[in-house]
């Protein structure tokens, strides 16, 4: 009896701690307050990009910037050092931009495009690299890609043209939502007089996708697209805030994929809309400095 009594008290313990076992809970995070979701129309959501794309003709900027040169496709990443520097830029399409060495604050490069040509000074190579600004040569190291007309349609917004369809789509990338505008436009070939235009289906394609966070309707990205739906450039703005009397993004990161790199720019300081006087996008080539002339014969 004395050893039956202990087996059924033990067992009694047993089941005891076995449902204290079962109904043991794991504590949880606490989930994030929910965001309260800010509704607009396409109309709405138009007019709030064109005021921005309107808003800045010129801009004097003390930056930092990254270049984050490769990609897992070449098989290589390499990413550079920050460094500061300053971009100066008036529309439409005018812009200098100098990178300095942290702390001892001398020129690592100096590049300048007034749209039609670019010219780019590197004093550690003693080269001076001018060539149309419009050309798109694909150098294989991908630092040598960048151009200083690639800032500006990061820089500078172009306002919807009316006469372009656009549409809207709501969107969720976790944990975020998004309004997205799609912008087309008639291709190259779409001439409104052809053929198809007067059977009534011109031919368009896709031109801009501008994203905005659907918590504030900031503008948090921008895709431009070539011809063919190829992505051209890839560029996300965050920490949106007052410089002066504007209101600009804190951090910028333009990707160019075709190009095989990325360039974070964060603002540091900020001066838009005072004119900037036309000798300050001059750059001359410094005496004893290699010419080099891109897009003239083989590419250096």
């Amino acid at each position: 009896m004395r050893v039956l009594t202990w087996i059924i008290a033990a067992l009694g313990v047993i089941t005891i701690t076995a449902g204290c076992a079962m109904r043991q809970n794991t504590a949880a995070k606490p989930a994030r307050a929910p965001v309260s979701l800010q509704t607009a129309t396409k109309a709405d959501l138009i007019a709030r990009y064109d005021h921005q794309a309107v808003a800045i003709t010129s801009l004097n900027a003390t930056v930092t910037m990254k270049l984050m040169a490769g990609s897992a496709y070449t098989g290589a990443i390499e990413q550079y050092h920050e460094i500061s520097g300053f971009i100066l830029a008036q529309k439409p399409s005018d812009i200098r931009v100098i990178g300095q060495a942290p702390i001892v604050g001398t020129d690592i490069f100096d590049m300048e495009s007034d749209g039609n040509t670019f010219h780019i000074f590197i004093p550690s190579k003693n080269q001076y690299i001018t060539g149309p600004a419009s050309l798109e040569r694909t150098s294989a190291k991908p630092i040598e890609n960048l151009r200083p007309q690639h800032l500006i349609d990061a820089i500078f917004w172009q306002p919807i043209p009316q006469k372009d369809p656009v549409l809207l789509e709501e969107t969720q990338v976790p944990p975020s939502s998004f309004y997205v505008l799609s912008i087309a436009h008639l291709t190259s070939s779409g001439d409104t007089s052809s053929a198809s235009a007067a059977a009534g289906s011109p031919d368009w394609e896709l031109a801009r996708k501008i994203w905005f966070d659907r918590s504030n309707l900031d503008v948090t990205r921008i895709q431009i697209f070539d011809a063919g739906g190829k992505l051209n450039s890839d560029v996300q703005y965050t920490g949106w805030e007052n410089f002066g009397v504007v209101r600009y993004p804190h951090q910028i990161l333009l990707a160019r994929p075709r190009s095989d790199y990325q360039l974070q720019i964060g603002i540091i300081k900020l001066t838009a809309n005072e004119p900037i006087p036309a000798q300050r996008f001059v750059l001359q080539q410094p005496a004893g400095t290699q010419l080099v002339l891109v897009g003239e014969g083989p590419q250096p």
